[in-house]
């Protein structure tokens, strides 16, 4: 996960200028062509079907609709369906209670689109307490969707910041107890976010880190790293355990070359997401053509992270194919293979869906 807007509601000023936009046959932008149904805007009603299909009634926080590293006001009509996949894979990482766009789509929609297009199954993941609360009613009711749960690393920071470590403990205590939930398979996302916390957030990363892994220990259960401008401190960390979990996972990798080859030493998996399609992202790639075959995952982080050519729209799992195939490309693999090998990795670390 990388970042959410404050309010839950979308903006009605948002909502007008879309229904302004959608309308105007000049802006390609615009156009729904190839959209998934379920993720098509119906004016006037914006919201389609509008129901989140848990009890947790009206989904989790909403995505900024303001691209962080632009400036700009993001487009927030989701992006056509690439084409199918020659065979099935699994996305490794998402967020279904996040919102974006200018739709609410249920979880049994977005689990079919992304079906359609050879995406069989979701990991979801809960990074704060309601998000994983969120996530085990998803995995009680969806077959099709395995949980991971955990604190973000940001999340941890405020905590730490607003409650003091015994606030820090109360929480990872009731991560703790989630995580034994059987469908629940991996402890994440935890680990470092240097990019969004300043130092005095630090020891609270780093503490809240080492708990986890002993935690995805104790329970014998893979752990989602999230590692954003903290590298060497993260595998500092994992180095110094005792003992690691035998599945350690980088979500979202965003390292280059010197990074995946210690993952390749360590016998731990990169999981790669949009990014990696970016053009500025050369070293992502290397990173990606220098990996293991055997310890390739892949990704949305969605409603985050969107593939190239559809970055800064609304991402969900049915755009998982883009990344894969890009994969594919600078590996010089072919589609079928890289299909097979993701998902005989992804089954490794997280076992079946049944």
């Amino acid at each position: 996960m990388i970042g959410v807007g404050g309010d839950s509601d979308l903006p009605l000023s948002v909502l007008t200028r879309g229904k302004e936009m959608m309308s105007s046959k000049k802006s390609k932008k615009y156009d729904q062509t190839g959209v998934p149904e379920a993720y098509r805007v119906h004016w006037p009603d914006p919201a389609r079907p509008g129901v989140i299909d848990t009890v947790s009634e009206g989904g989790g926080p909403r995505r900024d609709t303001v691209d962080e590293y632009t400036g700009k006001q993001r487009v927030l009509v989701y992006p056509k369906a690439p084409e199918p996949l020659v065979s099935p894979i699994i996305d490794n990482h998402a967020h279904l209670d996040f919102r974006d766009g200018l739709v609410e789509v249920s979880i049994a929609d977005a689990l079919d689109t992304a079906e359609s297009v050879g995406v069989a199954g979701v990991i979801q993941v809960g990074c704060d307490l309601d998000s994983a609360r969120f996530t085990l009613e998803s995995i009680e009711t969806h077959q099709r969707l395995l949980g991971a749960v955990a604190l973000h690393p940001n999340e941890v920071a405020e905590i730490w910041d607003q409650q003091g470590q015994a606030g820090l403990e109360r929480a990872i205590e009731a991560i703790a107890e989630m995580a034994r939930h059987p469908r629940v398979r991996a402890v994440g996302e935890t680990g470092l976010d240097y990019y969004r916390t300043g130092a005095k957030g630090h020891e609270a990363q780093q503490y809240s880190f080492r708990k986890h892994v002993e935690l995805a220990v104790q329970l014998g259960k893979a752990v989602q790293i999230h590692d954003r401008e903290a590298h060497e401190d993260v595998v500092e960390i994992l180095l110094s355990m005792p003992q690691r979990p035998e599945h350690v996972v980088f979500h979202a990798f965003s390292a280059g070359p010197e990074l995946a080859d210690i993952c390749n030493e360590h016998g731990w998996y990169m999981s790669f997401s949009g990014p990696v399609t970016f053009n500025a992202n050369d070293r992502l790639r290397e990173a990606a053509a220098l990996a293991r075959p055997e310890l390739i995952l892949t990704e949305t982080d969605s409603p985050f992270l969107t593939p190239h050519p559809r970055r800064g729209r609304p991402n969900a799992p049915y755009m998982t194919p883009l990344t894969l195939r890009k994969i594919a490309e600078v590996r010089g693999t072919g589609e079928q293979q890289m299909c097979e090998q993701v998902m005989a990795n992804t089954r490794r670390v997280y076992g079946d869906f049944s």
